[in-house]
Parts: structure tokens; C-alpha cells; sequence
């Protein structure tokens, strides 16, 4: 095993699309295995109700990296999906559940992760219901419903955003650069990583900073991978 960091998002696990489940548990059961370390910046599931939650098409994701525990340290930063994923869940994988934002020092590198939404900040109703949901409050009387009532109001705020999105302009939709620059600026990095917005690309901008943002899964897998002596290299077939 070599010291290689991984870095995924938004594979948006769900039982309409078994195909990209394969592809994950291939991924994991392969190429992660091979790392010793394994970064999930948010939205694996595209609907996560709560650690209750016995969805049946997650049992061998959350099997497999238990598995992969024992030899490959598992961290995850919650999406705006899966916001809800708790300890119950983190205690049965074995996984580190992270704050955002994250430091990291990959040699003379300062790395901060993001799932990527915080930096939408042209979204302005996004915006105010994130702030609403990550509220621990919220959270609490949510998850205190039956799980039927949640799965209701989540199928419910679910068609609510699809019609948003639809009368929404696309750029509005993609990173504010004020919040890009904030976000290098406050955390004294000069590489940030983050997933959400499904446009996988690496971004240069001036004094050796770069942006690099994970692409959203379907048959292949879309992943970053940093070595020593390799740097960071984007793996995904949208990427030349």
C-alpha cells in the first residue's frame, strides 16, 4: 500500500442507478484499496434521511467500507444530500466524519477541502435553505418524524428543487469567484477541492493557485489522486 491520497464526490448512490453502485464498489474494492487514504467530499448517496434509513441498495457500500477500514483511512465531509449522515453511520463504517472546511499539508501544498456549495453564492435561495437545514434545530425535529414522514417531505422539497433548477440561469449555479478568492484567502491555502457542481476541471489562477473540482459519477469513475512524486491528477474521461 503507498501513501497516495483519494479524493471522490458526488456519486449520488441511488437504487435508479445500480450501474454507478458497481462502479463504486469496483472502486473501492480495487483502486482504494490500494491507498492509504480516501477523501469523500459529500454527496455519496443522493438522499441520506437519517442513519435509520435500511435503504437495502446502500448495504454493500456501507459493508465494503467497513472493509475497507482496516487498512485504508476513510474521512467524509458531508454534501447537501447526505447533510443527515450521523455517528451511527460513521461508528458501523469505521469512517472520520469532517468539519468543513479541512486543512490539509500534502508536503510544502495547503489543501482545504469543501463539498463546494458554500462557494455557489450567486444561489441565493440555496443559500438560505442550506442555512435552514444545517441549522441543528432543524435537523432534530426532522429527524425525530417516522421515517415515512421524512421520506414524504424529502420526495416533496426534492420536486421543489428540480423546478427551481429549472428556471435557474446554469452560471448561477457554479462558484462565485469573490467566495473562490475568500476561500483561498481565509484559509491560507493554495489549493482547494471541492465536488458539486458536476463540472469536473482543474482551474489555475494567479500566484500558484489552483481549484480543482471533482466530477459527479456514472459508468466510470471520477477521482483525484496526490502522490510525492507525482502531484495531483485528475482522473475522469470529461478531462483532457
Amino acid at each position: 500500500m503507498s501513501d497516495e491520497y483519494l479524493f471522490i464526490s458526488d456519486c449520488h448512490l441511488d437504487a435508479s442507478r445500480p450501474e454507478v453502485t458497481a462502479t463504486l464498489l469496483h472502486f473501492l474494492d480495487k483502486r482504494a484499496a490500494t491507498a492509504r487514504y480516501l477523501f469523500i467530499l459529500g454527496d455519496l448517496f443522493e438522499v441520506w434521511l437519517g442513519d435509520d434509513d435500511p435503504a437495502p441498495e446502500h448495504q454493500q457500500v456501507i459493508a465494503l467500507l467497513r472493509q475497507l477500514g482496516r487498512n485504508t483511512n476513510v474521512f467524509f465531509m458531508a454534501g447537501n444530500r447526505d447533510f443527515l449522515l450521523g455517528k451511527a453511520f460513521a461508528d458501523t463504517t469505521k469512517i472520520t466524519l469532517l468539519d468543513e472546511p479541512h486543512l490539509l499539508q500534502l508536503d510544502k501544498t495547503r489543501v482545504v477541502l469543501v463539498h463546494g456549495d458554500t462557494l455557489c453564492t450567486d444561489d441565493h435561495d440555496y443559500q438560505a435553505f442550506r442555512a435552514m437545514v444545517r441549522a441543528s434545530e432543524w435537523q432534530s425535529r426532522f429527524l425525530a418524524k417516522p421515517l415515512l414522514e421524512r421520506q414524504q417531505l424529502a420526495a416533496q422539497m426534492r420536486s421543489h428543487s428540480v423546478d427551481a433548477m429549472a428556471q435557474k440561469p446554469s452560471q448561477i449555479m457554479d462558484v462565485n469567484p469573490t467566495a473562490v478568492q475568500d476561500c483561498f484567502d481565509n484559509n491560507q491555502a493554495s489549493v482547494i477541492i471541492h465536488g458539486h457542481t458536476h463540472r469536473p476541471a482543474v482551474h489555475r489562477y494567479d500566484s500558484n493557485r489552483s481549484r480543482i473540482v471533482l466530477g459527479d459519477w456514472h459508468q466510470e469513475p471520477s477521482y483525484l489522486s496526490w502522490k510525492r512524486e507525482q502531484g495531483f491528477e485528475l482522473h475522469d474521461p470529461r478531462v483532457n
